[in-house]
């Protein structure tokens, strides 16, 4: 087996279908492929789904769940030489993405890739600025700094078994375990050439949580940033009027103006609040940082 794909799951029948359609026609006849579901209690048709794919399921119980366990479940059962992370809401966008993400690995050009995100019609404004800023569409190979994002990455499979992903934090697991490899000297490479639909289906408290919760896991990968209520005041303000602008150019503002004005304030909202949570988490809190309803 060449290929592993994982993907972490929890009620995502709406865009699940379209995810495996998209991986089971790419255009990569060298490449054999595996998809592993790891399932953390889906209410709705989610394993349904799964099954009906062929894909090999792995659960882990609700109370057991954080963003890097599931992770390292999936490539504990996992046998490609390659694993690749895609979440269950992030629909490929071309019938060369997987090729095209796991090609830098198989080049030696880096051990840890990661690849473009995009948003479509359905995305907040907001979210899909963010997108442009940090998934440009020039390759970066290989980058500077430990940035990564697992919602559409891949890693060589003995680089995972030495460096497994931290099981401790609330988010942001690819990028602990990015800054951990570019410490010991290894590459990491960002592919504009292997992109995907990142389709986020949230409510308003559940995008504040979980840039709140990011934010906590921030703090452990880079304890010297701090964000104070000012900071929080001065990014919000500056994001509202850049979103604007860009929105304005797009002839959507009046449409968009209040989306974009309550993204960006629970976006940094999130961020302040995240920043300043206590270290050491209830399992009140460890529910509802993970956990989301």
């Amino acid at each position: 087996m060449n290929v592993s794909i994982v993907i972490r799951t929890y009620n995502e029948e709406r865009h699940l279908p379209d995810v495996l359609e998209k991986i089971a026609s790419q255009r990569a006849d060298s490449l054999s492929k595996e998809v592993i579901i790891v399932d953390s209690g889906s209410e709705d048709r989610t394993r349904d789904i799964a099954q009906s794919f062929g894909c090999r399921i792995v659960r882990i119980a609700k109370e057991d769940f954080t963003f890097g366990r599931s992770l390292n479940i999936g490539c504990a059962a996992a046998t490609g030489r390659y694993l690749v992370f895609v979440s269950g809401h992030c629909v490929p966008a071309t019938d060369s993405w997987l090729g095209n993400l796991i090609k830098p690995l198989q080049d030696e050009l880096c051990v840890y890739s990661y690849g473009r995100q995009m948003g479509n019609g359905e995305s907040k404004f907001s979210e899909c600025q963010l997108f442009k800023k940090y998934f440009p569409e020039v390759s970066s190979m290989p980058q500077q700094g430990f940035f990564c994002n697992n919602a559409n990455a891949a890693l060589r499979h003995d680089y995972w078994e030495g460096h497994r992903f931290n099981e401790e934090l609330t988010g942001l697991e690819d990028m602990e375990l990015g800054k951990r490899l570019v410490e010991r000297g290894h590459r990491i490479g960002y592919v504009a050439e292997a992109p995907v639909f990142h389709l986020h289906d949230e409510g308003w408290r559940k995008l504040h949580r979980r840039y709140e919760r990011e934010a906590i896991a921030l703090q452990r990968i880079m304890p010297e940033v701090h964000v104070s209520f000012f900071d929080f005041l001065r990014y919000s303000a500056s994001a509202i009027l850049l979103d604007g602008g860009a929105a304005l150019q797009e002839r959507v503002l009046l449409q968009r103006f209040p989306e974009i004005v309550m993204f960006r304030l629970l976006q940094f909202l999130g961020a302040y609040q995240g920043n300043h949570e206590t270290r050491k988490m209830s399992r009140v809190l460890k529910e509802k940082y993970f956990y989301p309803k």
